[in-house]
């Protein structure tokens, strides 16, 4: 028993090369979709941490996620509702730099 438990005491000492994986979006199955919608949400978020102060930028990720988590309700029980709220919360953010975008030109 105390050789089997050795390796796996030592496992989590060895360093791991994370990678991203090799994914072409829009994706083929719910979870390259919802890795494609998530990251696109950060490219979203990021453009708008550049042009918001850190406290309206916190109120509008908020109502965001309030507003998309209530929008898709009726799908919470399924396998696709993290993917349609993290695009919604997306939309809504590029909505938002597009309508910033105007001010600025």
């Amino acid at each position: 028993m105390r050789t089997l438990l050795l390796p796996l005491l030592l496992l989590p000492l060895m360093p791991v090369k994370a990678e991203e994986p090799d994914i072409q979006c829009p994706g083929m199955n719910t979870i390259e979709m919802r890795w494609c919608a998530s990251k696109s949400l950060e490219e979203s978020e990021h453009s708008l941490k550049e042009q918001l102060p850190p406290e309206t930028l916190e109120n509008w990720k908020q109502a965001t996620q309030e507003v998309c988590a209530v929008a898709y309700a009726p799908y919470r029980q399924g396998t696709i509702y993290p993917q349609m709220v993290l695009s919604c919360d997306d939309r809504l953010n590029r909505v938002l730099l597009q309508e910033m975008e105007g001010l600025v030109e």
